[in-house]
């Protein structure tokens, strides 16, 4: 009797498991009755504290019935004849220069028909639904590493640091590793950080990669070892903050020496 009541119940409960969000599959996902986050993310496959920084939730990252949850994912695209990088990233809604560092294109029309492209995760600016909520509010940056300047904004793109080959070099700000690039002529081997917010940040030339993509690494942790990979003609990091996909002044939000 006991088994015909509980077939009954989960026939009756179908459509509405049917009807729920799969968290394995979405990228968006509207939190249901009795999820946590920690719930979620094992059914997405992607770490709690990645949905969290992309989220902008604090611990002990309470989630409420029907708030939206962006979950970000890694996907990848082949380029049909006729399509241009600015078009696929147009497509996508992430910044061109992200897939360019993730596929080591120099150039925006290296690729080609055929081709798979790996488009990167972007964190999406975080929604509140409840108007008392407090906006999260932007990364924190440290220095990433205490070598002499050598180039700096406005003549340069970013900032040089004067380094020696094997000196750590430090994650600015907390966030998960968007892109690891091996292979880039200019910068060498390359990672960036998305810290949400439309804030990321880029280390270049680097000797030694020491984290993986979508690993989350927090501020001062190493993400590798400084030298003179790519275009560098002496050991050097080539370090960069983008907001909203737009390179920035780095100095405005660094600390003073």
């Amino acid at each position: 009797m006991k088994r015909t009541l509980t077939r009954i119940a989960l026939l009756a409960a179908a459509p509405l498991l049917i009807a729920a969000g799969d968290p394995a599959t979405e990228t968006e996902h509207t939190v249901e009755e009795g999820e946590t986050l920690g719930g979620i993310a094992n059914r997405a496959g992607v770490d709690k504290t990645i949905i969290a920084l992309a989220n902008g939730l604090s611990e002990p990252y309470s989630v409420q019935v029907g708030q939206k949850l962006f979950i970000p994912r890694q996907r990848s695209h082949t380029v049909k004849s006729g399509e241009s990088l600015s078009r696929i990233a147009e497509k996508y809604q992430v910044p061109q220069f992200n897939i360019a560092i993730a596929n080591g294109l120099d150039k925006p029309n290296d690729i080609r028909v055929g081709q798979k492209l790996i488009i990167p995760a972007i964190m999406k600016t975080p929604v509140r639904i409840a108007s008392r909520s407090i906006a999260p509010k932007d990364p924190y940056f440290k220095l990433p590493h205490d070598g002499d300047i050598l180039r700096a904004w406005p003549r340069h793109d970013g900032i040089d640091y004067a380094v020696n080959t094997g000196d750590m070099v430090r994650a600015s700000a907390s966030g998960t590793v968007s892109v690891v690039n091996e292979g880039s002529t200019r910068f060498g081997r390359v990672v960036m950080i998305d810290h949400g917010q439309g804030y990321q940040t880029v280390y270049g030339h680097l000797s030694k990669v020491t984290v993986k993509e979508g690993e989350y690494v927090k501020s001062g942790e190493r993400i590798g070892l400084a030298g003179d990979a790519g275009g560098a003609t002496r050991p050097e990091l080539h370090f960069q903050i983008r907001k909203d996909g737009t390179k920035i002044d780095p100095a405005t939000k660094l600390p003073k020496r």
